[in-house]
């Protein structure tokens, strides 16, 4: 490889002992292909499978904890033990590439389509509709609701390790329900799961004392926990970067294995809430990079962005994009061979790279997320 990259392939252990042998993550991306009832299919198997013999560590796509908490067609479904077998399933194609393998654990929360939820009935932290779904006006979640959602999280880490997992990744980003109870925008309560700034924690942190509760009790081996997040959001009221130094700040004393920045670009700067004298992410490694490692992610491409997300101080990359239309990206940049790297995809590509029906109608529906040659 070329010297310059060399800090891409150094290993790496986390806090829980898990130990990858790069600094290179799959993101977590949505792929709508599993069965109806939400368990694995052997297209999603296959799909893992080509692309886990490069990153040091593969976060799937996110699973959803309770059925009110489904938000894609063809999801993942982690709230029954059924589903440990297709799990294992699962776990055991990424890592016999060579990946250690993370399950990424959700609930949607006001995004879930009511289609797909229990009789139509959509939860959040408050009866309030999201800007993208105006005409979705959730239910606003009980007390006991909140709790047992908690637990759910528990229940589906139970699994993740019962499946053979190394870890699971808590996805409290993208405005899913973490999020929803943290943002101003769509958390209006005021009892202990609302209200100020501490109280609209609540819920994101007792979710992750459960997770870890649920690992150290049921993991054999070491079990990693991450946490991914969004640093702000265009509603107003809504979260702001000085929202985020204090959600990370609460994080970096919960002893997790990393936090997960999500960014559409790991270049992008502050909107509110700090100056735009750094990007998002190295003011979020400068804030709690010493504490806990954070993840970069956002269109990275090539292995010079990836450098790039590194000398931001973190020391983790996660890539997406580039590994649907390379699945051997990461060996290519090993073996210094990065002129090879297909950046793009061709209309009559999807079977050679191993994508998904559910995910290729995903990929050919949305015009400039992924380059075409035809």
């Amino acid at each position: 490889m070329e010297q310059k990259h060399t800090p891409l392939f150094e290993s790496f252990k986390f806090r829980s002992g898990v130990e990858v042998k790069n600094r290179i993550i799959m993101a977590p991306m949505t792929h709508s292909s599993s069965n109806d009832d939400g368990t694995v299919t052997d297209a999603e198997l296959d799909y893992y499978a080509r692309r886990s013999d490069g990153p040091g560590l593969v976060i799937t796509a996110c699973i959803y904890v309770t059925p009110n908490g489904k938000g894609f067609p063809g999801e993942f479904a982690g709230d029954s033990d059924d589903m440990i077998p297709g799990l294992t399933r699962l776990a055991e194609t990424i890592k016999a590439k060579g990946a250690k393998a993370v399950l990424q654990i959700f609930h949607g929360g006001r995004q879930a389509p009511p289609a797909l939820v229990p009789n139509g009935d959509v939860v959040s932290a408050s009866a309030v509709p999201s800007e993208q779904k105006p005409d979705v006006v959730p239910r606003e979640l009980t007390h006991e609701e909140i709790e047992s959602i908690i637990r759910d999280f528990g229940e589906t880490t139970r699994r993740a390790a019962a499946a053979g997992f190394d870890g699971v990744e808590i996805h409290g980003a993208n405005t899913y329900l973490l999020q929803q109870f943290y943002s101003p925008h769509s958390n209006r309560r005021n009892d202990q799961w609302g209200g100020d700034i501490d109280r609209r924690l609540a819920f994101p942190l007792a979710v992750v004392d459960e997770v870890k509760r649920a690992a150290a009790e049921h993991a054999k081996g070491p079990f990693l926990v991450g946490y991914r997040f969004s640093p702000e959001e265009p509603e107003t009221p809504g979260l702001t970067m000085e929202d985020t130094f204090r959600l990370v700040d609460e994080l970096a004393q919960k002893e997790l294995d990393y936090l997960h920045v999500s960014l559409f670009d790991f270049r992008s700067k502050p909107a509110r809430g700090a100056d735009e004298s750094k990007t998002r992410l190295e003011w979020i490694a400068q804030r709690v990079g010493h504490l806990v490692p954070v993840v970069g992610v956002g269109s990275v491409h090539t292995a010079d962005e990836a450098i790039e997300v590194q000398q931001t101080g973190a020391p983790l990359v996660a890539i997406g994009r580039v590994l649907l239309t390379d699945p051997d990206w990461v060996q290519k940049v090993e073996a210094g061979r990065t002129d090879e790297i297909q950046p793009r995809l061709s209309l009559s590509s999807q079977k050679r790279l191993v994508i998904p029906d559910g995910l290729w109608r995903m990929l050919t529906a949305r015009e400039g997320w992924l380059p075409f040659t035809d």
